[in-house]
């Protein structure tokens, strides 16, 4: 396996640099001074990449690399491949789906709670006295028995929907098609869902088809009380359309953890109590990244003895 040469596009856990180091022969772009210089020396010994949700493989890359046979990305997430170039070279494609599913599940309702009950506002309050000056932090909003309308019900949606029942949470959702095998309440129009909801959860991939899905329409729909929560991918939402509504007032509040510029956050946001920002860090646990990374190895090691992948993308 020593002869399959593999480009790391960006910094990721040192456990996965460093089983891909023990395995394969590693070549690490992001720390060469000159990029194209470097491309063009390496190219004809990479035969793979492995990216993540910040840098994949572009057509522009691909195109670079006549000697590439598979993409492994660390993440479920495939809107930085370019997967129609990867299609016409016959190149294959892996993700990481399923290892992070609790994860992400688990942040989205952490998010819901936190952005309701001002969890982080209420610990600032604390932590600069306000407490003992001012007295008590204003009354919030319960999060139990929300209806909770989600976009996008695959694995995370899924698991999100199951979380939210424990909470007496009604689930109602948003997908391409109909779920033939749930009990949730379908509808066919994000704007529908969005204007019967209290916290409308953007858990869909990011397509031609999905970007900015969360416009001014359907953040109008949501309403002056409703909440957004996206644990998806930053450019699901109209970003300043969300800015202006949330300082209109249009909207109740949010929780992110994603944005269309990363890591650039609009600043508007940053004195909202309502509003809940954090850095990409949907998967960003000890566990779910060593397995995300396992992952990962164990694809380009069957891809390199010939073997079926574990997480195939079909393209």
């Amino acid at each position: 396996m020593e002869s399959l040469g593999v480009l790391m596009m960006h910094p990721m856990i040192p456990y996965l640099q460093e089983e891909l180091d023990k395995r394969f022969r590693l070549f690490r772009y992001y720390d060469a001074a000159n990029k194209k210089e470097f491309l063009s020396l390496h190219s004809p010994s990479i035969k793979a990449v492995v990216g993540n949700s910040i840098v994949g493989a572009s057509a522009e890359l691909i195109d670079a690399l006549p000697n590439l046979e598979i993409v492994s990305t660390n993440s479920v997430g495939l809107d930085k491949v370019d997967l129609r170039k990867c299609r016409e070279r016959g190149i294959k494609v892996t993700n990481t789906p399923d290892v992070l599913t609790d994860d992400v599940a688990d942040l989205a309702i952490g998010l819901m709670i936190c952005t309701l009950r001002h969890i982080c506002a209420s610990d600032r309050y604390v932590r600069k006295g306000l407490w003992r000056g001012l007295g008590e932090y204003k009354l919030t909003t319960k999060f139990s028995g929300k209806t909770i309308g989600i976009v996008g019900l695959g694995r995370i949606g899924l698991a999100i929907a199951k979380r939210a029942e424990a909470f007496d949470c009604p689930v109602s959702y948003f997908s391409r098609s109909q779920k033939s095998d749930v009990k949730y309440k379908y509808y066919s129009d994000v704007v529908d869902l969005a204007a019967n909801c209290d916290i409308l959860v953007l858990a869909c991939p990011l397509t031609e088809e999905t970007y900015h899905i969360a416009n001014q329409v359907v953040l109008d729909a949501l309403g002056p009380k409703g909440v957004l929560i996206n644990i998806g991918r930053g450019p699901l939402v109209d970003e300043p359309e969300l800015v202006k509504a949330l300082l209109e007032k249009r909207v109740g509040g949010a929780g992110l953890d994603v944005f269309e510029d990363e890591p650039v956050v609009p600043e508007e946001l940053f004195e909202l109590d309502n509003v809940v920002l954090l850095p990409h860090v949907g998967s960003a646990t000890v566990e779910t990244r060593i397995d995300m990374a396992d992952v990962v190895v164990k694809n380009l090691e069957a891809h390199a003895l010939g073997k079926p992948l574990i997480t195939p993308v079909c393209l």
